[in-house]
């Protein structure tokens, strides 16, 4: 470990911070930077989770503002959130490293597309909704069963797993993508929060890295609430796309 190596995950940490806040793929930048200073696959994986927590702490409070009303919400998906981070966890610890490999490009591409047409989307769930007389404040449980799995996921690896967050709630809620966009941040700070807790008592957490890469991503957190609440919903929606399909045909290509 050199200085140049801590520097160079800081400033990673910053730039994840930052992508995380507003879309939900930083750890794709992370990752292969504390691979490229000599951390094994798992302890890079485990280190990044651990040092980006703070980060997604960090840009959920700088989403506060649009966190007002959606109190019942948010407890009611973080307690799914909590269940899948647990299991994605131990999962990581327990399975082959290989083992979702294939299927996690294509289910980042799904996402994206479920972000592309998510208002046509939307609509077709608020009709089906009120033909049953579901009250559009109350979550439909497929929301529940979706932020579980994808918790789990998020728990396990995470790449873009804010991209699958955003299409899941802006399918089965009707409220503007910013607001969603602030609940996707506080999803994913409680399930890197939950996996952070188990990797670093059980997992080999490099600490020098992880201590580096969460203060950049406290800085990112709090940069990207700044510019991600100024983007207008379609051109958040355009980004977030091609962030997804970016993604996918990178984990593709690897």
């Amino acid at each position: 470990m050199t200085f140049l190596d801590v520097a160079g995950v800081f400033g990673a940490g910053i730039v994840a911070g930052t992508v995380n806040t507003i879309v939900g793929s930083g750890s794709l930048l992370t990752f292969p930077v504390l691979l490229g200073v000599g951390l094994s696959p798992l302890a890079a994986n485990v280190t990044n989770t651990v040092g980006l927590v703070p980060g997604s702490v960090s840009g959920a409070i700088g989403y506060r503002q649009e966190l007002g009303g959606q109190r019942r919400r948010v407890w009611r998906l973080v307690v799914s959130s909590l269940l899948g981070a647990l299991v994605g966890a131990v999962l990581l610890l327990a399975l082959p490293s290989h083992s979702f490999e294939r299927v996690v490009p294509f289910l980042v591409l799904l996402a994206s597309l479920l972000v592309l047409v998510q208002p046509q989307l939307a609509r077709a769930v608020s009709r089906r909704n009120a033909l049953r007389g579901h009250h559009p404040e109350r979550l439909d449980p497929l929301m529940d069963v979706g932020n579980f799995l994808t918790a789990v996921y998020g728990g396990y690896f995470g790449a873009a797993q804010g991209v699958i967050l955003i299409a899941l709630l802006g399918v089965f809620i009707d409220d503007h993508l910013q607001r969603l966009n602030a609940v996707k941040n506080v999803l994913a700070a409680v399930v890197n929060g939950v996996a952070a807790v188990i990797f670093a008592v059980v997992a080999p957490v490099h600490w020098w890295f992880a201590l580096a890469e969460a203060l950049g991503a406290v800085i990112g957190g709090q940069l990207g609430a700044t510019v991600g609440r100024r983007i207008p919903p379609r051109l958040l929606r355009g980004i977030i796309v091609v962030v997804g399909v970016v993604v996918a045909a990178k984990l593709l290509s690897g």
